[in-house]
């Protein structure tokens, strides 16, 4: 059984884990949606979206449309990585209740 000591402390952050989920419901999502949704400034999304990516979670890309864009997506790394994380989360509630 997988202990609460075993997460992920990268994705345990709480911004981090806001992101981690909104680009786990979507395929990807641009810059300013994601500031949009997760009401967070600029540079601090920004510093939270570096954190994921050199872990090897979240890849980005860029696309022209009226102006560039970067668009964010979870890595396979990053899918996997959030399913350990809900694994273990998981089994901690599970341990709660026996």
């Amino acid at each position: 059984m997988q202990s609460i000591t075993r997460i992920d402390k990268t994705i345990h952050e709480k911004a981090r884990l806001a992101i981690v989920v909104t680009l786990a419901t979507r395929k990807e999502r641009t810059f300013q949606d994601l500031k949009g949704e997760l009401g967070m400034s600029d540079g601090n999304l920004l510093t939270h979206l570096r954190a994921l990516h050199d872990a090897g979670y979240v890849e980005n890309r860029k696309i022209l449309q009226e102006r560039t864009q970067t668009c964010y997506s979870l890595t396979a790394k990053g899918q996997t990585a959030f399913q350990d994380y809900l694994t273990i989360l998981e089994n901690v509630v599970k341990l709660k209740k026996n």
